[in-house]
């Protein structure tokens, strides 16, 4: 359990920290103002997706798509919040949807063996 929690959190940290760098960007201008540490930031995100990655595949046995999936949803997840809480964006009836399929996929990776 301690590598599956490890890989779901250092993915959680990485998904927010790139939805700040990418999207952050947009609404701020961090980009113009700061264009290296924008750009030094990307070194320490991707060592936290390599070690998330890693923890998820150990857990999962050296599977490799579980990791996968358990990424993707975390990510579909955090943008998902992360638009509504900082840009304010409506969640549709559709990205809703989407929302639900992605916990749905998630639930599935970490309870179905």
């Amino acid at each position: 359990m301690n590598q599956l929690l490890s890989g779901a959190l250092w993915g959680l940290i990485a998904q927010i920290l790139t939805f700040l760098q990418l999207q952050g960007n947009i609404r701020y201008g961090w980009y113009e103002r700061y264009p290296l540490i924008i750009l030094g930031v990307s070194i320490p995100v991707s060592w936290m997706y390599i070690k998330s990655v890693e923890a998820l595949v150990k857990y999962y046995n050296g599977e490799l798509w579980p990791s996968r999936l358990i990424g993707f949803c975390i990510g579909i997840i955090v943008f998902g919040l992360m638009s509504k809480f900082l840009f304010g964006e409506s969640l549709s009836i559709k990205t809703i949807v989407c929302l639900i399929l992605a916990a749905t996929i998630l639930l599935i990776q970490l309870y179905w063996k």
